[in-house]
């Protein structure tokens, strides 16, 4: 059973929002221009790229995925050994833009990482976000229980 985790947007939510202007744009430039298509191209590229975690049960083993244009997925596989470790790590990520009026806008993102360890507890990858910290906490017993790992 895989089980898909939904991560980031790649060039953050000022990004998406910026990119999914580009391909309206371009969308209704198209009707009147073949250069409608550039912005097209472009605008999903930036506004549909997202990252995601892959979790195969059966097989255990997980694989971390670059969605370009939200629909290619990129990734390689990663088996689960038993030095492996798992752990809880708090995220707090900042996206910061510039307007040309000097103005900088700031857009916090707070929440909870499952990560995955090797045996010298070294951050290999995330697997999986979460907003509270009681479901996060839920989510890595289940799958330290899966997968037979210990926590870091």
């Amino acid at each position: 059973m895989e089980i898909n985790n939904k991560l980031d947007k790649s060039f953050g939510p000022i990004g998406t929002i910026s990119g999914v202007t580009m391909f309206a744009v371009g969308i209704i430039l198209s009707f009147f221009s073949l250069s409608g298509i550039f912005l097209i191209v472009i605008g999903s590229f930036v506004g549909f790229s997202s990252t995601s975690t892959v979790i195969d049960y059966d097989k255990r083993r997980v694989r971390f995925n670059n969605n370009l244009f939200g629909i290619i997925k990129i990734g390689k596989w990663l088996d689960i050994e038993p030095s492996m470790k798992i752990g809880l790590r708090q995220s707090r990520r900042t996206w910061r833009a510039h307007s040309r009026g000097s103005r900088s806008v700031d857009i916090t993102d707070k929440d909870y990482r499952i990560i995955l360890f090797d045996s010298n507890c070294k951050q290999i990858m995330h697997l999986m976000k979460s907003a509270s910290t009681d479901s996060a906490k839920a989510e890595l017993e289940l799958l330290s229980s899966q997968f037979g790992l210990k926590e870091c």
